[in-house]
């Protein structure tokens, strides 16, 4: 077994085939499936399990994945650390960013510091708030952005930017020339929700909270696993949703879609920037993250 091997396991992981994995590291698919078996080999046990045109990782591969990424972490903290002693910017970081920071606000500031820093090799990580936090939790992701404030005691959090949200319903829909509408009207208009561990869902169910009411107050006729489902499902005209403007900024441009305000409810949240709190940030991490509020204009909160 040796880093090389793990590298290629987690890819092939991550985009569950063996011809994507091998694409992204430039190896045969053959040289790819060797590396799998070598390591099934080593480990006496199926990692992965070839499942019709997917490449699924078994229960003992899940728990290889999660300590690999670790492993990696912690090899391209290494190699940042001692760049950096050589007066060099060099390395990689691998940030998470949950599906609306991940998706609209991270991808830009990622080019701009690659741009500056041609040595630094930066990946960035989406999935939803809460798989975001287990990834800093266990050690594989040194930097997360997330549409919720974190509850575990171990990782640190502090704010980077306010989101507006907004209730969200297609462009010919008869509220869409209107500035807003009061909860009682939402209440019986179909509502498409964003899944459990959504950043996203976590900031409607607060702000429902806050106002008295809650998720059964809303005539839910669909669950989706992801902010750009839900944009479609509000396009095809499966119902309304409340969600982050970042996330349909062309389709209201375009008049394809109308956001207004929901009458007393408190739609607004906070990006939060979380690491986990007995980790020593690598070099690098500091530096991205200064370029981080630099790029946003921010100033320093403190952190929670």
């Amino acid at each position: 077994m040796d880093l090389w091997q793990l590298q290629i396991f987690c890819r092939v992981v991550e985009t569950r085939s063996f011809s994507k994995a091998a694409e992204g590291v430039r190896l045969s698919q053959p040289t790819v499936s060797s590396h799998i078996k070598d390591l099934e080999d080593h480990f006496g046990c199926a990692l992965i399990d070839r499942l019709s045109r997917q490449a699924v990782p078994t229960q003992a591969g899940e728990l290889l994945y999660r300590h690999a990424l670790r492993l990696l972490a912690l090899r391209d903290e290494i190699e940042a650390v001692m760049a950096r002693y050589q007066g060099k910017t060099l390395g990689r970081l691998t940030v998470g960013g949950s599906t609306i920071p991940g998706g609209y606000l991270l991808p830009p500031i990622v080019g701009r510091f690659q741009k500056r820093h041609p040595g630094v090799t930066l990946a960035l990580v989406v999935a939803d708030t809460g798989e975001i936090l287990r990834r800093v939790l266990e050690g594989a992701l040194e930097l997360g952005v997330v549409g919720a404030a974190p509850r575990e005691r171990q990782l640190v959090h502090e704010v980077l930017v306010t989101d507006t949200l907004r209730l969200v319903v297609p462009g010919d829909h008869p509220w869409a020339s209107r500035r807003g509408v009061p909860f009682a009207l939402l209440r019986n208009e179909p509502f498409i929700l964003r899944e459990a561990g959504s950043g996203t869902r976590q900031a409607i169910e607060e702000a429902l909270r806050r106002a008295g009411f809650g998720v059964g107050d809303l005539r839910v006729v669909a669950e989706m696993g992801s902010t750009e489902a839900v944009r479609q499902g509000i396009r095809e005209g499966i119902g309304v949703s409340i969600l982050s403007t970042l996330a349909v900024r062309e389709d209201l441009a375009a008049g394809r879609l109308a956001a207004l305000r929901v009458e007393g409810l408190a739609l607004t949240r906070h990006f939060h920037l979380v690491r986990h709190r007995q980790r020593t940030p690598a070099p690098l991490a500091l530096e991205f993250t200064a370029f981080l509020k630099e790029s946003l204009k921010l100033r320093r909160p403190e952190a929670a």
